[in-house]
């Protein structure tokens, strides 16, 4: 299967689908964390000469390159509740961020699986077919995560454990903080490559 994960720096859902022996390409602005992963300097799109590899340029380039799966994480800057008493002065960013969640969800590819925190698509564009949280799937924490699908049936949770701690909402400032807040935690990675791949 090959499978495009849109707005992915960390590599860690590409990395899922990777170790169950599928071609996954994670695309994004910046450079994967994951340095052992080769990453087209040149924006040059021909072929994807590794199993997994990062695209590093704006998923637009890429998104009619026929895959069969697509996992989007578009930036929540401007869409999460979260930030919504800023709202009122983010209007032009937020219909930009709304028009680029449109356009993911409307691409030529079969299955999709978007996710974002609780936000304004829910009430721009649709509801969530999901919301799940970390501690289902074997992280003791909780971090409501909205998942709009095509083609794809709901996750089903795969470990569930207790702890249940804020993590995401207590973390420290810092200049990385945006870093760790958006990264995918690697139970998640895993029963998307698991349920979906």
């Amino acid at each position: 299967m090959r499978v495009l994960v849109a707005c992915e720096y960390s590599g860690i859902v590409r990395d899922a689908f990777v170790a169950r022996g599928h071609q996954a390409v994670s695309c994004d602005l910046l450079k994967t964390d994951r340095p052992n992963w080769k990453y087209d300097h040149s924006g040059v799109r021909t072929n994807y000469p590794e199993r997994g590899c990062h695209y590093k340029g704006d998923v637009r380039d890429i998104l009619d390159d026929r895959w069969d799966l697509m996992i989007a994480h578009p930036p929540c800057t401007h869409l999460a509740v979260s930030g919504a008493r800023w709202w009122k002065d983010k209007l032009v960013e937020q219909a930009e961020a709304l028009d680029f969640v449109r356009l993911l969800l409307d691409a030529p590819i079969e299955k999709i699986a978007l996710e974002n925190p609780i936000s304004k698509i829910s009430t721009a564009i649709r509801k969530p077919d999901q919301i799940i949280q970390p501690w289902q799937f074997g992280h003791g924490e909780t971090k409501a995560t909205c998942l709009w699908l095509k083609n794809l049936p709901l996750l089903t949770p795969t470990k569930i454990v207790d702890g249940r701690e804020a993590r995401v909402h207590k973390m420290s400032p810092g200049p990385d903080r945006w870093k760790h807040r958006s990264t995918t935690l690697q139970g998640i990675a895993d029963a998307m490559a698991a349920q979906w791949g």
